[in-house]
């Protein structure tokens, strides 16, 4: 019987029940590990764990996977000890956070924020508003979340051009965005958080923006020089769309909660929907492969994702 560790009492049921052969815990982060931390072998933790929680998988003798709920895995892959192998949740997000970001660029397009706050002032504020048709689209990751989105947003008519790490047919390279930048109308981050994407949308970046791109942040939040966004913000030069900041939560006192051309939502683009029951029909497939020694799905490797 292998053992299982699972981050809610709710999570078995999502999963529709364990595969044959397998017995759960629940480990939901708390100081005190579940009585079977001598013979787990896959924990699928909660999100975001604290460090001194994360650190307690190297207590774990028999531990052999740590499969993911979420598509980052930044926040962990430091305390995963070495031999055990790490799966993120790549695919589980995909529809919900392409419907945020259309969400987002329309209400932008459609100036909603501006016809919301009349609507508070009590002014009729008629204006010509914008469409998505013929913008210029700039993605910056096309994994998983970004093939979704595309097809989206062209949809609407929108022009997509792809960049990701490492360049193919059809995706640019990031070393080409200086190019590319200027000749965007709406730039959507969709990479993940890794030593070489962390503030790559800095002050240089957003220079290369031309006045009134929009800037859309579905990735993490620390992709972006905060203070350099805030000052193109404030000068009236960029507008933006966050779902994820830096830091996250906003403290009081922010200039982000206050910032001109701001749509601001509280990491929630991957919240809508049925994500907690895909990711857990995804750990439980990871199970069924683990269990008949199968290659595991959406692996980490030593490169990286």
């Amino acid at each position: 019987m292998i053992t299982v560790w699972l981050p809610s009492k709710e999570s078995e049921a999502l999963m529709g029940g364990l595969p044959t052969g397998f017995r759960a815990d629940v480990w939901a982060g708390g100081a005190e590990l579940p009585a079977s931390a001598d013979t787990v072998e896959v924990v699928v933790p909660p999100y975001d764990l604290a460090a001194d929680q994360l650190l307690r998988l190297a207590e774990l003798p028999r531990l052999r996977l740590v499969q993911l709920e979420s598509a980052g895995v930044e926040w962990i892959r430091p305390y995963v000890p070495d031999g055990v192998v790490l799966c993120n949740a790549r695919g589980v997000y995909d529809r919900p956070v392409a419907e945020w970001v259309t969400g987002v660029v329309l209400a932008h397009l459609l100036r909603l924020p501006r016809f919301e706050q009349a609507r508070r002032d009590e002014r009729w504020d008629y204006t010509w508003t914008d469409t998505l048709e013929g913008k210029r689209v700039l993605l910056v990751g096309y994994g998983s979340l970004g093939s979704a989105l595309a097809p989206v947003l062209a949809g609407f008519g929108a022009e997509i051009t792809a960049v990701a790490r490492r360049p193919r047919e059809g995706v640019h390279g990031v070393d080409e965005l200086p190019e590319l930048l200027p000749q965007a109308d709406i730039v959507v981050l969709l990479l993940p958080l890794t030593e070489a994407t962390t503030g790559l949308v800095n002050a240089a970046f957003l220079g290369l923006m031309r006045v009134g791109t929009l800037l859309v942040n579905a990735g993490r939040g620390r992709l972006v020089d905060t203070d350099a966004l805030v000052r193109e913000l404030c000068g009236g030069r960029l507008y933006a769309a966050l779902d994820v900041t830096a830091p996250e939560p906003l403290p009081a006192g922010h200039p982000l909660w206050s910032a001109p051309g701001l749509i601001l939502t509280p990491h929630t683009a991957g919240s809508n929907g049925t994500p907690p029951a895909r990711a857990m029909a995804l750990a439980k497939a990871q199970l069924i492969r683990y269990a008949s020694g199968e290659p595991l799905a959406n692996e980490i490797g030593a490169r990286g994702y």
